[in-house]
Order: structure tokens, then C-alpha cells, then sequence
């Protein structure tokens, strides 16, 4: 690809980086085909998609790092503008972007802000973001002294400062995430307020968000870049999180002729969507479909079917809307029609005929949640229904944590090309990968081997780190070995939490097992605690109380004993388990484990869990999150 002499201004950048955010529909980092094709459309650019797929391949460059493969990361995304420039389309981008995302730019913001970096908000997802919090958590008395956000979305940043409120989300998303009794909600000193924002911080962190650079004080000062994004991050978690086979067995519904149904359920949330609003389309009858929820959804043509289609008769919703002939109008029309049942969520009229990606396919989802209108067809066994483990979600959530991309949806198929165990390699051994030996994209004629290659390399790069992979191929990966990908992902996992414990430690040489039981006990003693362990398997630390007593011995008082209960039960040993995992987190200890880890006594989990305490002993509660390369992320 030629080399361009003309720039693009920090304005133009910023405003083309909302745009790339907006057609980038499940936030993953790139753009496809597909997204560009509207893009273009949407300015009024015209291109075939042989044409489009053609300048996909110019500006995808195969640079070292790049996630390749027929998409185009920002970077590459802002060179095609610079070189389309003489046609003016950078010009009509940014005039497209200015209009339709309404943008406050905001500079100063950050460390990165002195060097000219901008961050750009926007006042729709303030909006929308803020109406959703109103209408899920306004009956919260513990929110009472906090909502109604106003209309406008303003205040928002002033709200989460306190952390009652991002606690809340995060329950609202993931239910139990936080136990209750760990959230501070009275005597609220700007102390207690830190600890809340640092629970809610490695809370959000657990489910799945990237918090790598986000801290405590970020929060506290309300940036709103930062703001928006992290809630952003804990809606979209909640609203997918129902689009699962255990939520809605109807999904067997969309399989489609000659695929199976853990094929379907491997598609991104996204995809698994569009298939759904095409199925309710096709049972309209009408010929509409949809690829996307920007260009497509613009005419809300779509909306007014799947509305007809999915609500419940004596609800009175109608299609009369699609008469209108101003397109404005007849968003707002389709919209009243929505809240017939409750689901007039996320967009205003103008979000939808602007396309606003991220808003609508919010809106689809939450109407997914609300009225799927799907029937499990009768030939699909039982059997076949099983989802996600839990251990499988632990694992998917700690990779997503680390920023990895693209966003891993589903664990084996997502990692079936070695991209992702690449990524994860850098992060806990910071140059061990030789990105010249990885195959960055795939051609149509080799991706087999090339995805093979991948593997084995990935395989080899275990073996170097001392990972037990007896047994362990690159094919085994690649084909998605359920057992065989567990054990490499597990020893990833284990890796990243001793290499951060060694870091912060200081020991001088790798932190191994037996030295985190030694210096639990030793930590236990000389805080006058009689709980102790003779190992991860010990059975007493089931009801918990030891990792409770060592959150205590970590920081003095922290625990209120009067809620611990005495564990003989199981509802006892879960509900300590619950407290302990929550109050480890509000002490600053990155902890990705689950109550039932360690009500079960799972050796792996548990050992994860004293080794972030372990290492959160090393360092001040300063309320920052440890970033992925083992720094302090601000």
C-alpha cells in the first residue's frame, strides 16, 4: 500500500474513532466487510462489495500484532480515509459523525490527554445509559439519595462516585455478583467511598469487563470516557447474558437447515440477534432482512414487524407505522408501539434512524430478553440444551478482563486459531511470542493448515513456560478439545495470576504453590487467626472462614464478624463464600473465583484466591487495578 503525505487533524481523528465505534457493532476492535459497507453506505458511498472487500485487503495490514485476517483495526481504518481523502469522503465522515453522535470532546482527561489524546462522549449513550439505570434500580432504596438521574445524562459521573450505584449495576447485570453485606452504604466518608469503587471495580473485572487502566480515582473524579465505557461494558454483559440456551431453549429454533445447534450457539450475541429479528421476519411474511442494526434498521421497517410478531395480542401492537413516510416519524410511531410492552428502551427516534449501533442492538436485545417469542422445537434432546459451565465462564471473563481481541464469546471455537492464546502469552511473558511466526490472517486455500500452524506453535510456547501438555496437540486446540483446551487454558490462567504474585512480591524467582500456603499460615498467625490450610484441597476451607480471617488479617477490621455465620450448613458455607469473595475484592484482590469454588473446595479456583490475596499483601489499597502487564493501571 502507497504511503499518504496528508494527515488528519485531532478533531477529524476523534471523530472518525466514534464512527469506527459505531459500525465496530459488538466493540471487538475492528470492522468487517460487511461494517465497512455500511459505513460507506451511510455517507452516501456507493461501493460494490467486491470493491469494498478489495480496500479491506489494501489497508489490512499484516503488521506485527494486528489482528488480521479481512478487517481493519482504526489505525488501518484512518489510513483508507487519508488516501480516499481527495474524494472528500474524510470530510463527509466527519460531517456524518458530528451530526449523528452529537459529541462532547473531551481533553485533559488523562495522562495519555497531555499528549494531545481526546476522548469523545456521547450525549444519546448518556442519555440512554442513565434512562436504563432510572427505570431498572429506581425502586433501590439504597439508591434513593442518588436517582433519578436527570434527563439529560449530566450527572451520571457525579452519581458513580460513591460506588453504591456501579455495585448495584453490576447485581442488576450479573445477580449476586457482589454480596450486599460488603458494599458500604452508610457513613459514606470518602475513604468507604474508595473501598466501594474498588469493589466495584474488580467486580466488574470478574464478569468480564476490561478494567486494565481504569482506577478508583478515575471513578471518583467521574471521567466520563471512562464512566460510560465501564457502564457500558456491565449493561451489554447483562443484556447478552440471557441469550444462552439455560435463559431461552427456544434458540434451538434458529438452527438452520444443516447446522447444528452448538454451531449456532458458538455465533456472537450479535449474530445470534440477527438471525432471530430474520426468523420473526420470515414468520411475518415480509421480505425484509437484516445484516446489521445500523443501515438496516434505519427505516424502521424491521422494528415495526418484529414487534407485530413477538408482542403478546392483547397488547394492541400494530404495523400501522410503516405508512409513515417520514422516516423520523416513523421511528417515533415503532416506538410507541414499543412501549405497549415496556420495551421502549435504549433509543429515541433519532438514535434509530441514525443507526446508532451500539444503542439498537441494545434495544434488540433487551426485546429479546422481554418477549423472545420462541419455541423449543420437540426433536432436540435434553442433552443438547447444556451451555456454558461455569468454569468454562470463569475462564471466558478472565480473558475478556485482559482486554484480549476479539471479545471471546464462546471458548473453544474463539480460540480454535491461537490468536487469542497468543495475546494471553504476551501478557504474562511480555515478548515470549515471535509474531513473525504467526499467522495473523488466513487464506481462503491454506486457513486449515495455517490455523493448525497456529497451534502447534501455541502448544510449543506452553511446553517453553513448563505447562504439563502431555497429550496436547495444536489439532486438539484447533478442533476444539473440550478437556485438552481446559487444561491449557487453566495452566494460562495459573500462569498470569503467579507471574502478577512474583511481580509484587519481589521474591527474585518464580512464587510456587507451597510458598502461598506457607505464608497464608504464617499471615493467619501473626494476626492472631486460629483458622489455618494444609492445602488447596483442605476440606475446612469449604465454609470459607479461613479466606474470610485472612481478608482480616490483610486489613485489620475490615470484616464484620457479626455476619459470618458459623458454617455447619451449606446455605451457611455459600453465604460466607459470597461475603469472603466480596470482601477479598473490596480489599483490592483481583479475584475471578465463585462462591461454589470455594464451598466445593475446587483446589484450582482456590488456590487463585489466596494468590491474589497473597498478592494484594504486597501492595497499598490504593484502589487501582492491577493492569494486564502487572503494573498498577492508571
Amino acid at each position: 500500500m502507497a504511503e499518504h503525505s496528508l494527515q488528519l487533524t485531532a478533531d477529524e481523528k476523534a471523530e472518525l474513532a466514534e464512527l469506527f465505534d459505531t459500525v465496530d457493532v459488538d466493540g471487538n476492535g475492528y470492522v468487517t466487510v460487511d461494517e465497512l459497507g455500511d459505513a460507506l453506505n451511510t455517507v452516501g458511498i456507493k461501493i460494490a462489495p467486491y470493491e469494498v472487500r478489495r480496500l479491506i485487503n489494501e489497508y489490512d495490514l499484516d503488521k506485527e500484532g494486528s489482528q488480521g485476517r479481512g478487517k481493519l483495526q482504526f489505525e488501518e481504518f484512518q489510513q483508507l480515509c487519508i488516501s480516499l481523502r481527495s474524494k472528500d469522503i474524510a470530510t463527509k465522515f466527519r460531517k456524518l459523525v458530528t451530526k449523528r453522535t452529537n459529541l462532547d470532546t473531551l481533553s485533559g482527561m488523562s495522562q495519555a490527554s497531555a499528549e494531545g489524546t481526546t476522548h469523545s462522549v456521547r450525549h444519546e449513550e448518556e442519555v440512554a445509559f442513565s434512562d436504563w439505570i432510572n427505570t431498572n434500580l429506581g425502586h433501590d432504596r439504597d439508591v434513593g439519595h442518588l436517582l433519578p438521574i436527570d434527563a439529560d445524562g449530566k450527572s451520571l459521573y457525579a452519581k458513580v462516585n460513591d460506588g453504591i450505584l456501579l455495585c448495584k449495576i453490576i447485581n442488576h447485570s450479573v445477580p449476586e455478583t457482589i454480596d450486599e453485606r460488603a458494599i458500604n452504604k452508610k457513613n459514606l466518608t470518602i475513604y468507604r467511598k474508595h473501598e466501594n469503587l474498588v469493589l466495584a471495580l474488580n467486580s466488574a473485572s470478574a464478569i468480564g469487563c476490561n478494567i486494565v487502566n481504569i482506577g478508583a480515582a478515575d471513578l471518583e473524579q467521574g471521567k466520563p470516557h471512562l464512566v460510560l465505557g465501564l457502564v457500558w461494558q456491565i449493561i451489554r454483559i447483562g443484556l447478552f447474558n440471557q441469550i444462552d440456551l439455560q435463559h431461552c431453549p427456544g434458540l434451538a429454533a434458529l438452527v438452520q437447515d444443516g447446522e447444528r445447534l452448538e454451531d449456532m450457539m458458538k455465533l456472537s450475541p450479535e449474530s445470534i440477534l440477527i438471525r432471530w429479528v430474520n426468523y420473526h421476519l420470515e414468520r411475518a411474511g415480509v421480505s425484509k432482512r437484516v445484516s446489521n442494526f445500523t443501515s438496516d434498521i434505519m427505516d424502521s421497517e424491521a422494528y415495526i414487524h418484529l414487534l407485530n410478531q413477538i408482542a403478546p395480542k392483547e397488547a394492541g401492537v400494530t404495523t400501522t407505522a410503516i405508512h409513515e413516510t417520514d422516516k423520523l416519524k416513523r421511528a417515533e410511531s415503532m416506538l410507541c408501539e414499543a412501549d405497549k410492552i415496556d420495551c421502549r428502551a435504549f433509543v429515541t427516534a433519532q438514535d434509530v434512524v441514525s443507526g446508532n449501533s451500539k444503542l439498537n442492538t441494545a434495544f434488540v436485545a433487551n426485546l429479546f430478553n422481554m418477549y423472545p417469542a420462541l419455541d423449543k422445537p420437540e426433536d432436540i434432546p435434553d442433552w443438547e440444551m447444556e451451555g456454558e459451565s461455569a468454569e468454562e465462564k470463569t475462564y471466558r471473563n478472565w480473558m475478556n478482563s485482559m482486554g484480549v481481541s476479539p471479545y471471546v464469546n464462546w471458548l473453544y471455537s474463539d480460540l480454535c486459531d491461537g490468536l487469542i492464546i497468543f495475546q494471553l502469552y504476551d501478557i504474562i511473558k511480555p515478548g515470549i511470542v515471535n509474531w513473525n511466526r504467526v499467522h495473523k490472517k488466513f487464506s481462503k486455500l491454506k486457513a486449515f493448515m495455517e490455523k493448525i500452524e497456529n497451534c502447534n506453535y501455541a502448544v510449543e510456547l506452553g511446553k517453553e513456560l513448563k505447562f504439563s501438555l502431555v497429550g496436547v496437540g495444536g489439532q486438539d486446540l484447533n478442533e476444539g478439545n473440550q478437556t485438552l483446551t481446559l487444561a491449557l487454558v487453566w495452566q494460562l490462567m495459573r500462569a498470569y495470576t503467579l507471574s502478577i504474585l512474583t511481580q509484587l512480591s519481589g521474591a527474585g524467582h518464580p512464587i510456587v504453590e507451597r510458598e502461598i500456603i506457607v505464608w497464608v499460615n504464617n499471615k493467619l498467625k501473626s494476626s492472631n487467626k486460629k483458622s489455618c490450610i494444609t492445602s488447596f484441597q483442605d476440606p475446612s476451607i469449604g465454609n470459607a472462614r479461613v479466606v474470610i480471617d485472612l481478608v482480616d488479617a490483610i486489613k485489620p477490621g475490615s470484616i464484620n464478624y457479626d455476619v459470618v455465620r458459623s458454617g455447619l450448613s451449606e446455605q451457611d458455607r455459600m453465604l460466607n463464600a459470597k461475603y469472603a469473595i466480596s470482601m477479598a475484592r473490596k480489599t483490592g484482590a483481583k479475584v475471578y473465583a465463585l462462591p461454589e469454588d470455594i464451598v466445593e473446595v475446587k483446589s484450582k479456583m482456590v488456590m487463585t484466591v489466596f494468590a491474589c490475596l497473597m498478592g494484594r499483601a504486597y501492595i497499598p489499597s490504593t484502589g487501582t487495578v492491577v493492569g494486564s502487564n502487572g503494573t498498577n493501571g492508571q
